[in-house]
């Protein structure tokens, strides 16, 4: 059975020896032209003029065209939105980020191309840049008429009846993808106009779609092929559109194939990056730390064009809660728009951001009431999975928003299946369990005793050691993108070849969905062969994002595996006078009766029978619900837990610091393959702790990125990743029907990295006497470290 075995990456040895071959190694007919976007200077301002005639005359150049050009051409400027249909391919009057596409190129080789577009000169007339949330906030510029609120019980009466409260407020900062391979498309036209397209997306069919209509073609005009990304981390899902519909255009106007590829400074100045944001929050709670009532403000930057901020605040909104019962809760969001990068997708889309505001809340509760942050988390945890009956139908709120002050600390009733603050029972919580599990396996309350000893007698070095959960919810919350097909062909000498919408950026799906394909038919995985995720094949795919690839890709490729399988049971089962369900699929071979059959001699015998050996699958993923308006009904199938344990040191002197050890615990249901679910749990861990510790994008006070390239961002490297990493996978079966009772692991693991920025707060904490709240800010960086450091031993 190849299903749940550890199996390596079915690229790997492709990957370490360099023959993987990405878009930009496809060899490209010898009349391709390579393209550049000219790109604006300053942040926000009316383009009065374009000289573009050093451009048309530097060595290379066959065109260059200005969005006037674009609409005399094709009727209008193409639109790269996902969504809100305000991304012009190139800005039409008026530059809105400094970076901002002005023209576009088309030279004989990438090089020309950039030197060229260096040429370009354009008059603006400057007007006023809104870079922060405060000058948004200021100027009322938002993408919704106003705060998107939601809110269960009443937290303002919860909050003031309680014994105790808490509030601040903290930034958080965004993070640059850097994926090790850069944005990239290439167009080959094809006869009768119609088009192929190579793109390192992790949304071919919005690729396709975006394409087709910038064109005036049928989208079934366009084919757009991705083998596979150098990493994508949701930087991919909308970005590329820009560089496709280019290389389309520039493919209709002169009939050449054309290819784009962004240098490493270029895409980082225009491509769009993590959501910053300012969390404020208050908390009521008691002695213990149970929590009554909480309120967050989120001031979200989104930056020029809304590309996916909406969704991606939602699902901030969605993870204010975490692993906690939170009685009554308002959370209240702003979605802010600024004149900068327009903020995208990211691992984690928004869910990040959401549960570092509710796991800092806890931070600071712990502090006030003097108790060990884990106990104050344990006591606000959800009830344990299986205790009682739902809430009907999950709509409304456990009890009267006028429930009286004295009811705020009550007990959890047995039987009593708690609600999120969007009204979803938490039916299947065993963060609980896992975390007393943690626990015990990291020696956790050994090692804060000797903690507590060495920073009593370490001056200069302190250390710091902290526990955070996760529980994140898996589908997509815009409901219509939980589908997914698959076609899969059994060929009559036995080979299968596997093809579904899912992308490949390095995680392993094509491996796993593989395994689950092969398991149908009872062979070794490496039977199967993986073809390139191909729009012509599989129509109306669903982005590869919200931790779904395997869930929905691997239900899909299941369904088409089990019809095929069905048809050769059935055809076998009349051959040899049985029954189709006494057929077996085991070993690689087929069992009929009393025959034993190679599966390519089954094979064989069903094509000769005329029985077709080719499906198509699908898969709806069932059970959800989603009111985004109200902020009510069941937005995710399940949910994904993990935990972990981080330990650092910090130098008091400098703010520098080190993780020590890391211990997780992460829960993938049962595992469809072990090996690549681990790499994925300490890939995300490592990722997620650049983003809260290091990862520091930093804009001046023209709008200018300043960290943009490797020079100047710094993302984790080998050495800083914990010395010692233990991670451990919960591997207990889903209990709802997913592919193998597997669950998602691809963003999840991402928020564990919290728990090194709790650790930090933890050391800071230990250079004061306590009576001051080290209130770090994201990303802990040496300098933010010092200070708080400065803070709290003010009166030491």
């Amino acid at each position: 059975m190849s299903m749940g075995k550890p199996l390596p990456h079915d690229a790997a040895p492709l990957h370490v020896s360099g023959a993987a071959r990405y878009v930009d190694d496809i060899p490209l007919p010898a009349n391709a032209l390579h393209l550049a976007f000219g790109l604006s200077t300053i942040a926000h301002g009316e383009i009065t003029a374009m000289d573009l005639s050093a451009v048309r005359a530097a060595p290379g150049v066959i065109g260059v065209w200005s969005a006037d050009d674009l609409r005399a051409r094709f009727g209008a400027v193409p639109d790269c939105s996902p969504s809100a249909h305000d991304e012009p391919l190139l800005a039409d009057g008026v530059v809105k980020y400094l970076g901002h596409p002005a023209f576009l190129v088309a030279a004989t080789s990438h090089l020309a191309a950039r030197k060229a577009a260096r040429l370009g000169r354009i008059d603006y007339r400057e007007l006023p840049a809104l870079l922060t949330v405060d000058d948004a906030l200021a100027a009322d510029s938002r993408f919704e008429d106003g705060p998107v609120i939601w809110q269960k019980g009443d937290a303002s009466t919860a909050i003031a009846a309680a014994p105790h409260q808490v509030q601040g407020s903290f930034e958080v900062g965004g993070q640059e993808h850097f994926y090790l391979e850069g944005q990239v498309a290439a167009c080959l036209p094809q006869d009768g106009g119609e088009l192929v397209i190579h793109s390192s997306t992790q949304h071919p069919t919005e690729i396709q779609h975006k394409v087709a209509h910038a064109a005036h073609l049928p989208m079934s005009a366009v084919r757009v092929e991705v083998r596979r990304m150098g990493g994508g981390f949701g930087g991919k899902e909308s970005q590329g559109n820009h560089l496709a519909i280019a290389c389309a255009l520039v493919s209709l106007e002169t009939g050449r194939p054309a290819k784009m590829r962004y240098d490493r400074d270029d895409d980082m100045m225009i491509t769009g990056k993590r959501h910053d944001l300012r969390i404020l929050y208050r908390a009521g709670f008691d002695a213990e730390g149970r929590i009554a009532g909480v309120e967050f403000t989120h001031l979200m930057r989104c930056g020029w064009a809304q590309d996916l901020s909406l969704p991606v605040a939602d699902r901030a909104m969605l993870h204010s809660d975490n692993c906690y019962f939170l009685p009554a809760i308002r959370i209240e969001s702003h979605r802010l728009r600024t004149h900068t990068q327009s903020a995208t997708a990211y691992r984690g889309f928004g869910g990040p951001q959401g549960m570092v505001g509710i796991e800092r809340v806890i931070d600071h509760v712990a502090h006030a009431v003097g108790r060990d942050p884990v106990a104050v988390r344990q006591v606000n945890f959800y009830a344990p999975m299986g205790e009682g009956p739902a809430e009907a139908g999950g709509a409304s709120p456990p009890r009267s928003t006028n429930w009286p002050p004295e009811d705020i600390f009550r007990q959890k009733k047995a039987g009593e299946i708690q609600t999120t603050p969007y009204h979803m029972p938490v039916e299947d919580f065993v963060g609980d369990a896992m975390v007393a599990d943690l626990l015990a396996s990291s020696d956790y309350h050994a090692r804060r005793a000797a903690i507590s000893d060495w920073n009593r007698n370490s001056p200069i070095l302190k250390r710091g050691i902290a526990l955070s959960p996760v529980k994140f919810g898996i589908s997509f919350t815009l409901t219509h993108l939980n589908q997914a097909g698959a076609l899969v062909h059994v060929y009559q000498d036995g080979s299968i070849q596997l093809n579904h919408g899912g992308t490949e950026m390095g995680q392993g799906l094509f491996q796993k969905v593989a395994q689950v394909v092969a398991g149908v038919f009872g062979v070794d995985a490496a039977v199967i062969r993986i073809t390139a995720t191909d729009t012509g094949k599989v129509p109306n795919t669903s982005a590869t994002a919200a931790s779904s690839g395997s869930d929905l890709n691997g239900m899909a490729a299941r369904a088409a595996a089990l019809t095929i399988r069905d048809r050769m049971a059935d055809c076998l089962a009349l051959q040899h006078q049985t029954t189709a369900n006494t057929v077996r699929f085991e070993d690689g071979h087929v069992h009929v009766g009393a025959e034993v059959l190679g599966f390519a001699e089954a094979a064989a015998r069903v094509y000769a029978a005329r029985v077709s050996l080719s499906s198509t699958g699908f898969y709806a993923t069932p059970k959800i619900i989603w009111d985004r308006k109200r902020g009510t009904g069941r937005p995710f199938l399940y949910f994904a837990y993990g935990a972990a344990v981080t330990e650092v040191v910090i130098d008091r002197l400098t703010g520098e610091n080190r993780i020590l050890r890391t211990d997780i615990l992460h829960d993938t249901g049962s595992s469809l393959n072990p090996a690549l679910d681990i790499g994925q749990v300490e890939g995300a861990y490592v990722q997620g702790a650049g983003w809260l510790t290091m990862e520091e994008l930093v804009w001046d006070a023209k709008g200018a990125l300043r960290t943009h390239a490797p020079s100047t961002y710094k993302i984790p490297a080998c050495s800083d990743r914990p010395p010692v990493f233990n991670v451990r996978l919960w591997n207990r079966p889903n209990r709802e029907d997913t592919v193998g009772r597997s669950k998602a692991v691809g963003e999840p693991p991402f928020m564990l990295g919290i728990s090194t920025f709790l650790a930090l707060s933890d050391a800071v904490a230990a250079c004061g006497d306590g009576s001051v709240y080290p209130a770090l800010d994201a990303p802990a960086t040496p300098e933010r470290v010092l200070a708080a450091v400065k803070r709290v031993a003010r009166d030491v």
